[in-house]
């Protein structure tokens, strides 16, 4: 609905960028309630989104993420206040249930012919049962004038149902406002139930957390604590802050976060992050990041932006109306004046009527209504599966991907090293050669020197070793149980003047050589896995219509190219540096493809932000990339890309089932209205009814499986 307050609308939601948490699933201002739309400038009203509006200085809100918003004069947001849209105070379906009882009561008087129910009585009946739904939207269409934003839906409804009372069609007026109310009230039952899937993830922050500190525990508000804290976590508390385990191993429940129901066992030193569930044993983290600076913070920080980004439908639907509602009340006063001069039997009571009709056939309510919460369905459903969308026009733009490029390591590989092969030399006892290079590995920081005594296990454990050299670029040299051990790259061995085979230097893994007592012993290849549904997600973007799959890589290029092979990625790139990967991107672009670029890592973000839609992996991805992507997808599975996908085009298919609805019946009643072959009655259902059912097609979006 046009907002009779503001004619900016807009430049406020391009800008909104601070939404309470009462307001995250508001509709935009052009959807305002007539009791909202009503109140001056400044006051905080139902499903009313308070970007746009200067505030006083000094006055601040705690938004969800801790951090310093607004406050309307006088009105203090962190208080608490429940806004949904729709009325206020009193049950909703009161003054509708009492005007329906008055109008039921009016036309069974009507029917019966009863002697006393006419003339001012019967004025006065209808005429309370019309205030009793009226008024707002009256109060909401007089309020508008002085903003110069006339021509919106509460004029249209106010002429309507006034110019009704004037030509003595009480029921009809008092009908068309009734139901309109009651469109209202389904408007909100929908966007209610469009809210509560990100509703969810708006309240699992923690309210109060308990610190360890001096020996005591203390119950604080999780953003008193500070850096280097340690909180306690007992079982079915949720986690408040992120850290790092120091007391576990714990399982957490993470689906709040990840959309994950399986149950993450978490050990000593891992991170934890605010928003998990701990399940069984007591948990102690160690505090990394402050209140405001958790991922769960920035994640929410992005759900609510994307109330505020408008897809380039909703933007098409906001102008339109803007055009669209003074031409319909200009054609209604044609539709009075014109016949008079072309008309022989003229009857201008007759012909007010069909212009009343016109008018409420042409309220754009079913448009306005629908599209934007179309678009939030599509938010919502994102969510729930773990994909955050950071405004509804990246739902638009996935669907109209044809190209995309991923990263590999942390992306369709697992980011993580672990040992694939071990080749003992001939005659090497291969778990002496485990032993040995295990124990010396325990020497070393490197990822592949860990990978390998994760590998090893308990075998590597309390090995003698001495002496140990790690020799930069090469590898390690020391004595492991009173043996001299080599462990490292072909260079190391050439170095020591050791022999070994020639197929060594074809392996295209990472590899770790041994040497023993001088003699070549044998390797281990060291690899990044793919994920398990990296092929899925190859074949799933091939099926949904992707036409090039690519992936880009810092890592070597014979490395990158199995990986492609092994996925049955279209084309690879490996051995690249942030501003080749950059590079490539843009040959895409050049070339008009529309393009998605997935990533995760700092090296990404730059690629990101260049890309049509910037996708990144939230659960491990980078803080950087997060930030710039359009896309978060907070399970780290690539496969949610095509659910991604599905969900925009699901989206897309609703919103445009919706424009054509509305458009044909509008067009159909219309041509019967200006030809007097409908009424009030088919004008409320070409209105209200339209509308309720394109609410209803909308919400389809919240129980689709994807």
């Amino acid at each position: 609905m046009p907002d009779p307050t503001s004619s900016n609308t807009d430049e406020e939601l391009n800008t909104a960028k601070q939404v309470k948490l009462e307001n995250v699933g508001a509709l935009s201002r052009e959807q305002l309630t007539p009791e909202a739309a009503a109140e001056p400038e400044g006051h905080d009203v139902p499903g009313h989104d308070h970007a746009g509006h200067d505030h006083p200085a000094g006055k601040k809100v705690v938004d969800l993420a801790g951090k310093a918003a607004d406050e309307h004069a006088g009105h203090d947001h962190a208080s608490g206040d429940d806004h949904d849209h729709g009325q206020v105070g009193a049950n909703p379906y009161l003054w509708p249930g009492m005007s329906l009882a008055l109008l039921l009561g009016g036309l069974a008087l009507d029917y019966y012919d009863v002697a006393w129910f006419t003339s001012y009585v019967r004025l006065a009946w209808y005429g309370v049962a019309f205030l009793l739904v009226g008024w707002k939207v009256l109060k909401a269409a007089v309020l508008s004038i002085p903003s110069g934003n006339v021509f919106n839906e509460f004029l249209l409804m106010s002429i309507a149902t006034l110019g009704a009372f004037a030509i003595g069609e009480y029921p009809e007026g008092v009908a068309v406002m009734l139901f309109y109310t009651v469109g209202e009230l389904f408007q909100d039952a929908a966007v209610n139930r469009a809210k509560r899937s990100i509703r969810a993830l708006l309240e699992i922050q923690a309210t109060e957390v308990t610190v360890l500190r001096g020996g005591q525990s203390l119950v604080l508000d999780p953003k008193q604590v500070q850096l280097g804290d340690t909180i306690e976590v007992k079982p079915g508390e949720k986690v408040a802050l992120d850290g790092t385990l120091v007391k576990g191993p714990a399982s957490f429940n993470t689906a709040a976060l990840t959309g994950e129901s399986a149950p993450q066992t978490k050990q000593m030193g891992e991170v934890v992050l605010a928003g998990m569930i701990n399940q069984e044993s007591l948990a102690q983290v160690l505090v990394t990041a402050t209140y405001q600076d958790t991922k769960l913070a920035k994640i929410l920080a992005m759900v609510q932006d994307a109330v505020g980004r408008k897809a380039k439908t909703q933007q098409f639907i906001t102008k339109f109306a803007k055009v669209y509602t003074p031409i319909v009340v200009a054609l209604a006063v044609l539709l009075v004046l014109v016949p008079y001069f072309v008309v022989d039997d003229y009857v201008f009571r007759t012909w007010l009527y069909r212009a009343l009709v016109f008018l409420v056939i042409s309220c754009p309510c079913a448009l306005v209504i629908s599209i934007p919460l179309g678009y939030f369905g599509g938010i919502g459903a994102a969510s729930k599966a773990g994909i955050l969308l950071k405004g509804s026009n990246f739902l638009d733009v996935l669907r109209e991907i044809d190209t995309v490029v991923m990263d590999k390591t942390g992306t369709l590989t697992q980011g993580v090293f672990a040992v694939q092969q071990v080749q003992p030399a001939p005659g090497v006892d291969p778990a002496q050669l485990l032993r040995l290079v295990g124990a010396l590995e325990t020497k070393s920081t490197h990822p592949i020197a860990k990978a390998v005594v994760l590998h090893v296990g308990a075998a590597a454990t309390g090995v003698p070793v001495e002496n140990v050299e790690e020799i930069s670029g090469h590898g390690l040299r020391g004595r492991v149980d009173g043996r001299d051990v080599l462990a490292g790259n072909t260079k190391l061995l050439t170095k020591f003047i050791v022999a070994y085979p020639a197929e060594v230097d074809q392996v295209f893994d990472s590899i770790v050589v041994a040497a023993i007592d001088g003699k070549y012993a044998g390797y281990l290849t060291v690899a990044d896995a793919p994920k398990a549904d990296a092929e899925q997600t190859v074949r799933e973007l091939r099926a949904d219509g992707i036409t090039k799959i690519v992936m880009l890589s810092g890592d070597k290029d014979s490395i990158t190219q199995r990986v492609a092979k092994e996925l049955g990625i279209d084309e690879a790139h490996g051995g690249l540096l942030p501003e080749d990967k950059a590079r490539y991107v843009q040959q895409y672009l050049d070339a008009g493809r529309k393009l998605a670029f997935v990533g995760d890592g700092v090296n990404d973000a730059p690629v990101v932000a260049l890309a049509d839609v910037g996708i990144a992996m939230g659960g491990l991805g980078s803080d950087a990339t997060i930030e710039t992507a359009d896309v978060v997808i907070q399970t780290d599975h690539p496969s949610k890309i095509a659910t991604a996908r599905r969900i925009a085009r699901a989206t897309h298919s609703v919103v445009w089932q919706n424009i054509w609805l509305a458009f044909i019946v509008k067009a159909v009643v219309l041509a019967l209205g200006a030809g007097g072959l409908a009424t009030m009655w088919e004008a409320v259902f070409a209105d209200v009814g339209v509308a309720l059912l394109a609410i209803l097609n909308a919400v389809r979006i919240q129980r689709m499986k994807f």
